[in-house]
């Protein structure tokens, strides 16, 4: 057996002690009492919409595969159990780029190029970070207060970046050319060979625009869910703040759970949670308490996906 990568090791470290910190600094005893006094009756409520969640996740990857050569016949069952095990298998991995790495790797031993495999997830994925940014942007309308923090501006704007990069890449031949002349002079082969084929194949949604509409719709009714999620949970913690702060905080937590630096977002949310919170005078032990519920929905999401790993292991060709 080999040894854990280091980088591994550290997001693991990171994400123990940011967690750690936060929940000895929110009053432990405190933190106890108010997961003690939740109303259990609108936690059950905001896991049900988990499988809406996973639903609207699920439906959007398909429509994306479809502009796809190969990937468009694959059969329906197939593509759901990749969805469902590689974001079982992402919940051990960093972020979501793990599970995302896993699902282009799984597709692509079904008779589809690497990438066609690899542009399918990367467009699911800024898709989904676009549909956050735009939920964030009318968040800051309801809190515009937050506008004067330089690390939330500077954030929205590294990411606003990325996804119109991406979208003259898609959209502009010319961009594309340059996007291609960037990719030749990588200097290893393998990542510059996988460059190229990415663009490539991301190249081949310039013309499908009903279908990007479609899953970007698809990504902003997943971030809505998610508030509401947040929102349901909040009430049962006996947290009062209306629908509107929900709207407000959620994805600007959910850009700081994307965050490549701990493990599937622990400890980043954390912290994100109890600042964001503590700004419309939520105190520090429910927001850890609504922060560990919150990632505790997205685990549950992921259970399906654990009981086809355990049952098959990776979807690979027989």
């Amino acid at each position: 057996m080999r040894r854990p990568p280091s980088g591994s090791i550290l997001r693991i470290t990171v994400a123990v002690a940011l967690t750690a910190l936060i929940f000895w600094k929110s009053n432990p005893g405190e933190v106890v009492e108010a997961a003690a006094r939740a109303d259990w009756r609108l936690v059950g409520g905001a896991a049900a919409l988990v499988l809406l969640d996973r639903a609207l996740m699920a439906y959007r990857w398909l429509v994306l595969l479809r502009p796809l050569p190969g990937a468009s016949a694959l059969p329906l069952g197939l593509v759901m159990r990749i969805f469902f095990v590689s974001t079982f298998v992402g919940t051990f991995l960093p972020a979501s780029i793990g599970g995302d790495a896993v699902r282009a790797y799984s597709l692509a031993k079904h008779n589809v190029t690497v990438g066609a495999a690899v542009a399918s997830v990367f467009m699911d994925r800024m898709l989904g970070v676009l549909s956050v940014l735009l939920l964030a942007a009318v968040g800051l309308l309801l809190a515009r207060h937050l506008l004067l923090n330089a690390a939330i501006v500077v954030a929205l704007l590294v990411t606003s970046a990325a996804c119109l990069i991406v979208a003259l890449i898609v959209f502009s031949q010319r961009a594309a050319r340059w996007a291609q002349h960037l990719a030749g002079i990588i200097p290893w082969t393998a990542p510059r060979r996988l460059a190229a084929s990415l663009i490539d194949a991301v190249r081949q949604y310039g013309s499908a625009h009903r279908q990007l509409l479609n899953v970007l719709a698809g990504s902003v009714g997943v971030q809505v869910v998610r508030v509401v999620q947040a929102y349901l949970l909040g009430r049962a913690l006996g947290i009062d703040a209306p629908l509107a702060t929900h709207f407000a905080f959620v994805p600007l937590i959910l850009l700081v759970m994307l965050l490549p630096v701990t493990i599937n977002g622990l400890g980043t949310s954390q912290a994100a949670f109890v600042w964001f919170y503590a700004r419309a005078d939520v105190a520090s032990a429910p927001a850890f308490a609504l922060s560990v519920l919150f990632v505790a929905l997205g685990i549950v999401g992921n259970l399906p996906g654990g009981i086809l790993y355990a049952a098959e292991g990776l979807p690979n060709r027989r």
